[in-house]
């Protein structure tokens, strides 16, 4: 049986290896008993924590905020309870993220717990990458859903030309020339959709996506070009009131939220009326407002509620997906504005789409 003199020895020499790994771990770590006590830390907890040696000895309760985690206190009292390792990614005041486990440290004598050890390991590196990641992953989804979307009117436009001139094969043929601009048109807005989903694929510094000062009449133009068959096809009016023109933002993404509400707003107004469209912009606060006004169907508020979610869709009689609102919507979203639905005094609906500018 060991002597008392070599008990003590023997402790001596676990404090020293206990001290001597406490003092040279690259990992921040602590040591608190189970009266909730600090009785260790390491150089590296020392330095990320602004923890003093003079916190040793005193209460866990004392020193917490230092750790910047408000439920630290909690985490270790119930580890100390269960005897159960407690394993979780936690996000400090700081803005770092830690993967903090506390173990349970065990007084192997009686099999009772005596307190913890708490690791910290700086994760932050790659939750920003996982992060980014998510976005991008986004991005490619968002980017893809576009595409689908926006390539079906140049399509149609396309095919219904086609049909058309299929009609005046037998006829003259006045109509030749203006079907032929239409489908060039159209043939050169499939063309645009491609070459975006080329360049957002390769262009590993999305340059194609960088904000830009835009002008906000250039893209109505355009728009209206996109959707000159539908336009025609349905006798519509186009009206703006532009006391804003100009903003910073993506411009291919600026010219998505008006090509899907414009043409949404012609899609959906019943047969026996001509669509009127009306466009808006000015500044306010910190954000341009575009307004896009119709003379539609207009919006229940349970249509409301459910019109910006992918593939769901207010009236099935009229051509579509159900992807363009959730397009707007997510655009709009991830650049920080923000979207207000009305009803018209009278028929149709108010699009109020607010961008951070």
């Amino acid at each position: 049986m060991p002597t008392k003199n070599q008990q003590i020895s023997d402790l001596v020499t676990l404090n020293e290896e206990l001290e001597n790994y406490f003092a040279n771990t690259i990992i921040p770590q602590l040591f608190v008993d189970s009266e909730l006590i600090l009785r260790k830390f390491t150089p590296p907890a020392m330095k990320q924590f602004s923890l003093k040696a003079d916190f040793i000895g005193r209460s866990i309760l004392d020193v917490h905020e230092n750790f910047r985690f408000p439920t630290i206190i909690e985490n270790i009292k119930t580890v100390i309870a269960t005897g159960k390792i407690l394993e979780k990614e936690i996000q400090t005041t700081d803005m770092h993220w830690f993967q903090m486990n506390i173990l349970p440290y065990i007084n192997r004598k009686d099999n009772k717990t005596n307190g913890v050890i708490i690791t910290f390991v700086d994760v932050t590196a790659r939750i920003k990458d996982l992060r980014e990641q998510e976005k991008l992953v986004a991005e490619h989804e968002l980017l893809l859903d576009s595409i689908a979307h926006d390539i079906k009117n140049p399509i149609l436009a396309l095919s219904l030309s086609l049909s058309a001139m299929k009609l005046d094969v037998n006829k003259k043929a006045e109509r030749l020339p203006k079907l032929i601009d239409a489908m060039e048109r159209s043939l050169n807005n499939i063309k645009n959709v491609v070459d975006d989903l080329v360049r957002g694929h390769w262009d590993k510094q999305r340059s194609d996506y960088a904000e830009e000062l835009i002008d906000l009449g250039n893209i109505i133009e355009d728009v209206r070009l996109s959707i000159s068959s539908l336009i025609h096809e349905s006798g519509a009016i186009i009206e703006t009131d532009l006391k804003a023109t100009e903003i910073t933002f993506v411009r291919r993404k600026l010219r998505s939220i008006l090509y899907n509400l414009v043409s949404n707003a012609i899609k959906y107004t019943p047969k026996d009326r001509k669509p009127h469209v009306k466009i808006q912009a000015e500044k306010r606060g910190k954000y341009m407002l575009l307004k896009v006004s119709d003379n539609g169907i207009g919006l229940t508020e349970e249509a409301k509620n459910i019109i910006f979610e992918k593939f769901k869709r207010v009236k099935t009689g009229v051509e579509g997906s159900g992807v363009g609102l959730y397009l707007v919507h997510t655009i709009v979203s991830n650049a920080g504005g923000k979207i207000e639905i009305e009803n018209n005094a009278e028929v149709g609906s108010v699009f109020k789409i607010f961008l951070k500018n």
